[in-house]
This record gives C-alpha cells, structure tokens and sequence, in this order.
C-alpha cells in the first residue's frame, strides 16, 4: 500500500517566521497533508527546527545564552507559529534535541565513508591562537581585499558587497575577541558528490519529472558539481565519529549534512513514542513510501540533488524523493521580506487583528508555484471579500431560511420529485472543481480558484431557484431545493476543511454535521443521483453564525502604512 512521507523544511532555530516562510514550504504541505488524509492516504507530515551551525553560535553569543537554550527559545517560539496557523505537524522535534539525531548523523557519515564516497582535503583556514580554534568565515574581520573597508567580514564585504574568501582579508582578526588570525592547515572531510553524480544520482536527475521551475535548477547544478565540505573546526553541532579512520577531535558535522537527516531522526522520534523504535524503516526504506519534501526554491540543491545523493550512498535502500515541489520566493509589496528595516507582517501583531483562516487561504491564493509572487494587502482585503460573498453569504441566507422555514432541519428529500431540480444543480449551474485533484499537482492557486467555484456554483443555484419565492407557489418543491443547498453547502466544508480547517467545522456544524469534518472523507460522486449528499433529512441544524468578516479600506490603509517602520 502506498503511504506518503511529507516533510517541510526544517525552519532555522534562529529567527521568527514571516508569511514568505509560510507560503514557501509550511502551508502547502499542510494542505497537501490535509487533502491526502481526507481522501484515505496513509501519511506522516514530519519537520522541526536546523539547530545547528555557526549562525545560532554567533546569536546566542550576543544575547548571553545557552546555544541549547537559544535554539529551545525559538523551537518554541516557531512551534507557537505553526499552531496560530493551523499548520499541524504529526511529529515537530528539533535537529539537537530528537534522541537518535547524532546517532543517525554519525551512521550516515560512516556509511558514506566506507561506501567510499567520501574523501579528505587539507587546506588553509584561519586559527585564533587566542581562542585556541579555527574560526568559521562569520568570526572574521578584516580589511576589504577589494575596497579597504577595514570591517569587512569573512564572507563579504558590507561596503562594496563583493564576495570574499576570509583567507583574502588584509589583517585578519576575531570578531569576539580582537586577536589577530593566522593561517594553519586543516583536515575536513567532503562528500563526492562528483562520483555519486556518475554513479547514479546524475541519471536519476535527469529522468526525473520536475516542477518546471526545478529541473532547470538541478541540471545546472548536477553539471558543474564539486565534493562538498560536511565537517567544520566548532564546538556546537553532531561530533565527528570517534571511530573515523584519522580522526582528529574538535570536528562536527557540517550543519547542512545534519539538518535533512533531522527528517530521520524525527521520524524515528515518532514511531518510538508509539512504541516502534523500528518503525522508522517503513517510512524511508519501503518502496511503497512516496517521499515528498516542501521546500523555498533556495533549498532546491539539498533536497534535489545533496541529501538524495546521501540517502543512496547509505546502500541501505532509503528511498529517494518522489516529489520535490519547491516554490518560489514570497515577497511584500513589491520588496523582500526584512524584518531589520521594518518591511514585514509581524505574525504576532497580525493574529490578534486579523484571521489566520482568511490568511491561510489567501497564501494559499497567491502561492510562489512557479513564480515569485508577493502578499498585497488589497489582494487580502479581496480574498477575504471573496470568502464572505461566496462561502459566508451562501451558507447563512440558505440556512437561516431553512431554519426558519423548515423547523431547523435539513428538509426531506423525494429523489423521484427532486431529480431534475438534482440535475439543474450538478450539470447546469457550471462546472464542478476538485481542488484535491489541483493539491495532489502541486496546483495550489488552482486549488483555490476550484473551492470558489464550487462555491459559485452553489450560489447561481439558489439564485436561479429562488426558494424564497419558490416556497409561496410551490412549497414542497422549496422544500427538495432547500434540501440540496444544504447538501452542497455541507460539501464546501468538506472541501474547505484542508485549507480553513476552523471555518470548515463551523460550516459543517451549521449544516448539521456530527464528527469531525475532516473524517468525513472526500466529496464524490457528484452525479445525479450519487451518493454525494452527507447530511441525513431531518438532521437539525446547529448555530448559524457569519463565517468570514470584510475588511474596509481604512484597515487596509493603516496595514500599507505600517510597512517600513523601524522594529520595536
């Protein structure tokens, strides 16, 4: 049986979120998540916080904290984000903190080096005798080998903006302490990823069928690869294996060789809290398992080509990725995401004024598939008008009425008498989307696009039918009209619950509906005479209230104002 194994990049215990994260990677594979369940797939949606390397070291320097309690803080504090948004994870852990993660970092860096893909090279690095370390190009500080800037950093120079190597500063120096640097030799280990190229993984590239912004991504990068560096000279990360054949102390593992193994480990997690420590290995060794990882078009090369050249190189049949939908980069009003000059959506601020449903389908909207797109606050504003004309409007005037017409229950339905008013319904009033069928092609605007026009359809219906008027010259056949409104307002929650998981229970409650939507499979059979109406006659209706709420041009103005203002 297939299973799908779902994972979203693992966000950097480093920083708050914003709604580009969000668009990139998190939202979509939620909804992806959602779909799949509801239509019966067997699914595990994994992911938790990058917590190691020499960003964290140098922030939680800074700020005078623990690195252990640095990353905990913004686990926590992105975790918090996900579940304001609804975006619901099976297993959410972190790369320090999931109890095998350096078990399965070290056998990983073992099997590749017997396997024999990976090789040693000595080079120069910068040592602070001072420190008694090498230093990563983030410690160093230097003149501009190009401009003379004489702060410029180990990896660029902030004045001219040129790329640097920190071997080529003019009098290089720590950026903790002052002590000035000297060059020493130094030993890493790299992965080969020239021979795994050849071996096999050029070829599976090739062959693959991409998201068209992904392919040419990967074949560029395929062709010109080089054997890239997995240990660093540092203290915070997974150590080098002891048993390593040379080993030298003071070595981890590289933070972007660790963190996609974090996928492993915190599957790994989860099946040892149900008792499965095994477990783990249906999910990456199965060849039943379709491995899907949602991903910002910067985290291509990882998960299209590096971490599937480490899952081969273990020979120990991990699948490799079935899909690798990465989008595009998510911007603001025209600029990037810069939380430092005050161009961003404060997510915090943002819930307490506004819907995080209404935001979710939005995003979801205006998705980066193909293309960079951005957020626009007249865009918002239209998307939460579309929600309230098409889906709020709908449900409220057609089960109010029915409430107050029907003695609050979903009326009787004759299918002989009801038939050709079931017909004009689901073959006259426009075509019928599936926005799952849009989810599972990685579709998500299209998907949205769909869920409207379902909506739509069900509101020419009630137009077109007018059982307000209906009912004073032909009550019975008001009565199979209201009937089948009530029925097609109970699948738009069913179709909504993916993506407004809240809003879609409430919808579903006010039709009448026990349980959870999202158990209520996916709508089928949407024919005349199917099986596609869920809520029995007679079923009371629960509390009618208005779903989604329009925003005016006044908050809309005050949110464009806001755009740019320094950080409090």
């Amino acid at each position: 049986m297939t299973r799908y194994l779902v994972t979203s990049a693992l966000p950097y215990a480093n920083g708050p979120l914003h709604f580009g994260h969000i668009a990139g990677a998190y939202l979509p594979a939620d909804v992806y998540a959602r779909t799949l369940r509801q239509q019966g797939e067997e699914l595990l949606f994994v992911c938790g916080t990058d917590e190691h390397g020499v960003a964290i070291t140098q922030s939680a320097e800074q700020a005078g904290v623990a690195y252990a309690e640095w990353v905990a803080r913004w686990r926590d504090q992105i975790g918090g984000t996900f579940e304001a948004l609804s975006i619901r994870f099976d297993v959410w852990s972190g790369t320090s903190v999931a109890p095998r993660h350096g078990e399965f970092s070290k056998e990983f860096f073992r099997r590749l080096n017997r396997n024999g893909y990976l090789v040693r090279q000595t080079a120069d690095q910068l040592y602070s005798a001072a420190e008694g370390q090498f230093l990563a190009d983030r410690y160093v500080v230097g003149g501009c080998p190009k401009c003379g800037y004489e702060k410029a950093r180990g990896d660029e120079c902030p004045r001219c903006g040129s790329w640097l190597d920190a071997l080529e500063l003019i009098e290089p120096r720590s950026r903790r302490s002052g002590a000035p640097l000297e060059r020493r030799a130094t030993t890493h280990w790299y992965l080969d990823l020239p021979k795994l190229r050849d071996e096999h993984l050029g070829a599976w590239v090739a062959n693959k069928d991409w998201k068209p912004n992904v392919a040419p991504f990967l074949n560029a990068l395929v062709k010109d690869t080089l054997p890239r560096a997995i240990t660093r000279d540092m203290a915070w990360g997974v150590p080098l294996p002891e048993d390593t054949p040379d080993y030298e102390p003071g070595k981890v593992l590289y933070v972007w060789f660790d963190a996609p193994i974090g996928y492993v480990s915190i599957t790994a997690q989860w099946c040892a809290e149900r008792g499965d420590p095994e477990g783990w290995k249906l999910w990456w060794q199965s060849p039943d398992t379709r491995l899907v990882h949602f991903l910002g078009k910067d985290n291509i090369p990882f998960h299209g080509f590096v971490f599937p050249a480490m899952l081969y190189g273990q020979k120990q049949d991990y699948v490799l990725p079935w899909a690798v939908p990465a989008n595009e980069f998510y911007n603001l009003e025209g600029k990037k995401f810069s939380t430092s000059e005050g161009w961003t959506i404060p997510l915090e601020a943002f819930l307490a004024r506004h819907d995080p449903e209404v935001a979710r389908f939005y995003l979801l909207a205006s998705c980066p598939e193909t293309a960079d797109s951005e957020w626009l606050w007249q865009g918002y504003q239209s998307a939460a008008g579309q929600l309230a004309d098409a889906i709020g409007n709908l449900a409220t005037r057609v089960l109010r009425f029915v409430a107050k017409n029907a003695e609050n229950r979903v009326p009787a339905f004759e299918p002989v008498a009801g038939a050709a008013d079931e017909r004009f319904l689901l073959e006259q009033c426009g075509p019928i989307g599936d926005p799952g069928e849009h989810v599972r092609g990685f579709r998500f605007r299209r998907a949205a696009e769909a869920l409207i026009q379902n909506a739509t359809l069900g509101n020419v219906f009630v137009d077109r039918m007018a059982p307000w008027t209906l009912r004073k010259q032909d009550p019975e056949r008001a009565l199979l009209v209201l009937h089948l409104a009530v029925q097609w307002i109970a699948n738009l929650a069913r179709w909504l619950a993916p993506v407004c998981p809240g809003k879609a229970q409430s919808l579903w409650a006010m039709c009448g509906g026990q349980g959870a939507v999202a158990d209520q499979g996916w709508p089928a059979d949407l024919v005349p005479g199917g099986a596609w109406r869920p809520i029995p006659a007679g079923t009371p209706l629960g509390e009618i209230t208005a779903l989604f709420r329009k925003l005016d041009d006044t908050e809309v103005a005050a949110e464009q104002a806001a755009l740019g203002q320094p950080p409090s």
